[in-house]
């Protein structure tokens, strides 16, 4: 008998601590029950060194984080260096400029690599342009305008493709094509003023023909490498921009 109440003893033998027991049912005043024994480590247990320091408050302002010590990285840093909006977009001013002398000018020489650019910002516009003076002369031909060059420019993308060896993209042929559409506009303006039916009609109107197509085919031939091939190149265009004057003139 004495030796099972020496196994008793030594069976229900724990480290608990009447004390213990306190810490469990002590509340606050709002009547919950907190546990304080959670928020210390128990004893024997392992505590990380980070834990035995004391707690540093947080010394930066709202919005506006510390920065660690030792680095240097700034917010408006990464602000200054991201690209300006237009140039994400794909548009520069300063390229559509230069592409517009270049049409302009027929005899100015074209910068192979920025006409090789798909920029379709100018494009957009000058269809828009031509539609809106050939409104002005009482010509509802938006439909005809963005039909003729969709399919103009299919037809000279795949005919392209044929003669060039490095190849064209859609976006590229849909870029000169638009940009050298800028004296039809000029055609269009004057259908707006005066009456094109006459002899003096025809002969603007075969003069600005020859003004686009020459345009174009000298981009052309420039951006892609044809020396000796603008006749070919300008024949094509010559009966795009015919369906164009077309459209102004009748």
């Amino acid at each position: 008998m004495a030796n099972f109440e020496q196994f008793h003893c030594d069976f229900y033998q724990s480290n608990y601590n009447i004390d213990d027991q306190e810490d469990y049912n002590t509340c606050d005043s709002s009547g919950n029950r907190k546990s304080q024994i959670a928020d210390r480590p128990l004893a024997g247990a392992f505590v990380p060194s980070e834990m035995l320091l004391p707690s540093q408050s947080y010394t930066g302002q709202i919005l506006q984080p510390t920065v660690p010590y030792g680095s240097n990285i700034s917010c408006a840093d990464g602000f200054d260096e991201e690209p300006p909006l237009l140039e994400e977009l794909g548009i520069n001013f300063e390229h559509i400029w230069q592409k517009t002398l270049t049409v302009l000018n027929p005899m100015k020489p074209a910068d192979g690599s920025i006409m090789n650019e798909t920029d379709l910002t100018g494009p957009v516009v000058f269809c828009l342009a031509l539609g809106a003076t050939l409104l002005l002369a009482g010509k509802v031909h938006f439909g005809y305008v963005y039909g003729v060059s969709v399919t103009g420019c299919i037809t000279m993308h795949a005919l392209l493709n044929l003669m060039s060896i490095t190849g064209v993209s859609y976006g590229c042929v849909a870029s000169v094509l638009g940009y050298c559409l800028l004296p039809m506009v000029i055609l269009s303006s004057s259908a707006a003023i005066f009456s094109l039916h006459g002899i003096l009609g025809t002969l603007l109107a075969l003069f600005v023909i020859g003004w686009c197509s020459l345009s174009a085919s000298k981009i052309f031939t420039t951006a892609l490498a044809m020396e000796g091939q603008q006749l070919l190149i300008a024949y094509p265009c010559a009966l795009l921009y015919g369906l164009f004057a077309l459209l102004a003139v009748f």
